[in-house]
């Protein structure tokens, strides 16, 4: 039809979404979903019984995998739910700026340099000491909807 050449913008996560559906009577506990806009994790799913005029519902208590948040939502179990895609991916630890960013060594042998360290006071003291004794450390970040965050940490073992 046209001879002229289409350029297009490419994008890192190749236009998937970020969330898909599922059936809300089909989500379990320790699942994930999609509560006010904010990934989390299911710690308790209740189902009511069909009252006179209809749908069953699934009463939904999650825990921001984010924020640590507990949020509640109730939806009638026929309807779909949004779940969102959830990845942990570890990472090397190669250094620690003053800013609060983390430096990762990717699979592929790049870095990563636009990691924060954790809000959890624990998981960073573990971070740090680990790093200021000069062992190797294994860092897991977790993303979802186009957020990410450090949530384990794990000592490679080994090297005396």
């Amino acid at each position: 039809m046209s001879d002229e050449e289409h350029h297009f913008e490419s994008k890192a996560d190749a236009g998937a979404s970020k969330t898909y559906p599922q059936q809300a009577g089909t989500i379990r506990k320790n699942g994930y979903i999609v509560i006010k806009g904010r990934p989390c994790k299911v710690v308790e799913v209740s189902t009511s019984k069909t009252g006179k005029h209809g749908h069953a519902k699934c009463h939904f208590v999650g825990i921001d995998i984010f924020t640590g948040k507990k949020l509640e939502d109730i939806v009638p179990s026929s309807h779909n739910c949004d779940v969102p895609h959830v990845n942990r991916v570890e990472y090397q630890l190669i250094d620690i700026s003053e800013d609060g960013f983390v430096s990762l060594l990717t699979e592929n042998g790049s870095t990563k340099d636009d990691t924060r360290l954790p809000t959890d006071e624990a998981l960073q003291a573990q971070i740090k000491s680990g790093y200021d004794e000069g062992k190797d450390i294994l860092l897991t970040v977790m993303s979802a909807m186009g957020e990410e965050q450090i949530c384990a940490v794990k000592e490679i073992g080994g090297k005396n």
